[in-house]
């Protein structure tokens, strides 16, 4: 009679090791799409280059101004400095953040794979792609170097907006290849009544394209009566690459896009508990790399716009 193999933690039971059947392709599935996703934000917002941040960088912001000098110059005689001041702005470092949602043995026997895994997987994308623009959001609306102004409608908001951000990027002789505003949703809404204007969505934002000139984005998370621009040029992403931290060498080897690594994420069956678990990472800061590019004007009585507060630095999300 053959020797019976008694389970221990020590000496498992005979059907092990265990195999995950489609755990490839809900990785792929999953970073496929998010990775889709980004490169639409891209588009929509103009960050052209996100950086993958190394080890050690610190991660900066600056508020430039440049003042001429006068530019004659008699022949021979000392040409004196135009004065420049460029200020960096140190942000906290990138946090890396850690999500982890399982579907029980009951609940895909109850319901099937694709409601038990697959819904949570999509609501679980949602939520993290909301994480980054709302992060975004409260960023370019709370920092103190911002240009500010009140006007007095949403229209002359957003037309003033766009001329501070303008004359700023002018002054530094940056081109701008595109506006970036951001408002109340209902603001927006109320001032648009019944105008045939499309709204498109991606990322979860919902946007107009080529309002006043500009990419108009419409979010819940701005304060109602502010209107909030920069340029495209001006927004900056950082991010911490999973597939190429030295994770892997620690056995946390995470399924990314191949393109711009955001996010990291890895599916395990866990027979201890009978549950298909899904784990996702992602460390990402965006911030607009000169501070004072970024005009916040309020709708209410009129002043004049000028360059933002001095003081409090900035940070990133």
């Amino acid at each position: 009679m053959a020797v019976t193999n008694v389970e221990t933690f020590t000496n498992p039971r005979d059907s092990l090791p265990n195999t995950y059947v489609n755990v490839a392709a809900r990785e792929i599935d999953f970073v496929t799409r998010f990775g889709m996703s980004w490169q639409a934000l891209q588009e929509i917002l103009g960050v052209v280059n996100p950086v993958a941040k190394q080890n050690g960088t610190t991660l900066k912001s600056y508020t430039a101004s440049i003042t001429l000098e006068n530019g004659k110059v008699n022949a021979g005689c000392v040409i004196p400095y135009s004065k420049v001041a460029v200020t960096g702005i140190a942000h906290d470092d990138i946090t890396i953040l850690k999500w982890a949602k399982a579907a029980t043995l009951e609940e895909i026997s109850q319901y099937g794979m694709a409601i038990a895994i697959q819904k949570s997987d999509d609501a679980l994308m949602n939520e993290l792609q909301n994480k980054v623009i709302t992060d975004f959001v409260g960023f370019i609306e709370d920092d103190t170097h911002a240009q500010t102004a009140t006007v007095a409608n949403f229209q002359k908001a957003v037309a003033k907006a766009i001329g501070l951000v303008r004359h700023k990027f002018a002054s530094m002789r940056k081109p701008i290849s595109k506006f970036v505003v951001f408002v109340n949703d209902m603001d927006a809404y109320d001032y648009l009544g019944d105008a045939n204007i499309t709204v498109q969505t991606e990322f979860g934002l919902n946007y107009i394209e080529n309002f006043m000139g500009a990419t108009l984005i419409l979010s819940p998370d701005i304060t109602a009566g502010k209107v909030i621009a920069t340029a495209a040029e001006n927004v900056v992403l950082y991010y911490v690459n999973p597939a190429d931290s030295e994770f892997a060498q620690a056995d946390l080897a995470y399924r990314t896009d191949g393109v711009t690594n955001l996010i990291g994420v890895a599916v395990k069956g866990n027979y201890d508990t009978a549950t298909s678990a899904t784990y996702a990472i992602m460390g990402v800061k965006m911030w607009a790399e000169f501070a004072d590019g970024i005009a916040v004007v309020t709708i209410g009585t009129e002043s004049e716009g000028g360059e933002g507060g001095e003081g409090g630095e900035g940070g990133g999300v």
